[in-house]
């Protein structure tokens, strides 16, 4: 079975935020001082996480990653990450973090199935990242340690590139992932929710960050495998692969592949859209599997045909950790 939309893109991805709560504050991401988090009893449990995921694999959804906020901050995460691997039909199970947790669980991710990490890394100056995200940065380089000593492989970074703020890092951090074996991703910023809008003037064109690295390096075309939009090449005569995710310049809304659900059983079609489908009543009303899939099917064609960033970055009220990474 297939889950097309009504422009006929076939979604085979599912981005799954397990909880809105994060141990970070980036500055870009969450507003100053929130404390407005969705309540527990409010998040899907895990019976229900299960049934909604066993319900898109059978539509042909094939990859699916476990999301926050910070998905370390749920309780019992591996046991979920056991119960989803071993759905038929999931080939890909793989997990965001800012691995601030990741030292204490990265075995037993390892164990229940995740098969790879990106890991939120915008500098890997300790000032600059307590700076954006008020934390330390030698708890995460402990926790990619950790991954890198779980066999958990490949770790990609995943670097937010903001003008002014990070851009100057760009060089650091490509030293940083070739000395340990990392993957490296470039993420333009985007306007979601008041936090990002306000970040609006740290926005760079992932362009110009491209062309200053190939006057420093020689740059490749490469391939990786995965079931997100980066566009990568390869440092010659080095393993690493650098990433470029460019929404804002260059979208790929043409070839969107994924959907998101939040952790109160929200679907959302796009990270740039208001359109959502609810799940979490109708789970607990005690809908049936087919009715499951029925609807599921419906909810897909809200997904509308391209974001609005760039023509309308007003329109999206919610912040990233609403929505899930």
């Amino acid at each position: 079975m297939s889950l097309i939309d009504k422009f006929h893109r076939e979604i085979k991805y599912l981005r799954l935020s397990v909880t809105d709560r994060c141990d970070l504050r980036c500055f870009y991401c969450m507003p100053k001082g929130f404390d407005g988090y969705e309540e527990p009893q409010d998040w899907l449990n895990f019976d229900e996480i299960e049934r909604i995921i066993a319900s898109f694999t059978r539509l042909g959804v094939n990859a699916v990653r476990l999301t926050g906020g910070e998905p370390l901050v749920r309780q019992g995460l591996p046991e979920l990450a056991r119960r989803l691997s071993a759905l038929p039909g999931l080939d890909d199970l793989s997990l965001s973090t800012n691995a601030t947790r990741l030292g204490k669980h990265a075995q037993a991710l390892t164990e229940a199935g995740i098969a790879r990490i990106n890991v939120s890394l915008d500098t890997v100056d300790p000032v600059k990242f307590n700076k954006i995200t008020q934390g330390k940065l030698e708890k995460i380089t402990q926790g990619l340690m950790a991954a890198k000593a779980a066999g958990l492989e490949p770790i990609k970074i995943n670097m937010v590139i903001m003008k002014g703020v990070n851009d100057d890092d760009v060089e650091d951090m490509v030293d940083f992932c070739m000395e340990h074996g990392f993957t490296l991703r470039f993420i333009e910023t985007m306007p979601m929710g008041d936090t990002g809008r306000n970040a609006v003037d740290y926005f760079i064109s992932l362009d110009e960050i491209e062309q200053r690295l190939a006057k420093k390096y020689e740059l490749i075309p490469a391939v990786m495998a995965g079931a997100g939009p980066a566009r990568y090449v390869q440092v010659a005569g080095t393993e690493l692969k650098i990433g470029f995710i460019t929404p804002i310049s260059q979208h790929f809304c043409d070839t969107c592949n994924r959907v998101r659900l939040s952790a109160t059983g929200t679907l959302y079609m796009c990270l740039g859209d208001e359109h959502k489908f609810e799940l979490r009543h109708l789970i607990r009303k005690g809908i049936s599997d087919q009715e499951l899939d029925q609807v599921i099917r419906e909810a897909i064609n809200l997904k509308p045909l391209k974001h609005e960033f760039n023509e309308k970055p007003e329109k999206v009220v919610r912040f990233m950790s609403m929505t899930g990474g």
